[in-house]
């Protein structure tokens, strides 16, 4: 599968984790993007001036920490995410 980071694709991201339930926001500072849990609230916090391709590995990563399973609930996001995943692990091994 060849990934294209473009914004189409991280409208999906974005998209597909507001399914789940979460709540993504870019914020300005100096502070590393992550996902944490207040209040029974799942919010991610990603740097607003990080580039298209930065802000979807941002997601990648926290999804691969989460877990796939945890998180997404229709298989046909699992499969789509599954794929980019792999090639983000594959190229992390070069």
């Amino acid at each position: 599968m060849v990934v294209k980071f473009t914004k189409h694709n991280l409208g999906k991201f974005e998209q597909i984790l507001k399914n789940s339930g979460y709540i993504i926001r870019y914020e300005k500072g100096s502070f590393n993007a992550g996902y944490c849990i207040l209040e029974n609230k799942k919010i991610i916090v990603i740097n607003k001036f990080y580039s298209t391709e930065a802000r979807i590995n941002c997601i990648l990563d926290i999804i691969d920490n989460m877990g796939i399973d945890e998180i997404i609930s229709l298989d046909a996001d699992r499969k789509w995410l599954g794929a980019w995943l792999k090639v983000k692990r594959e190229a992390t091994k070069e």
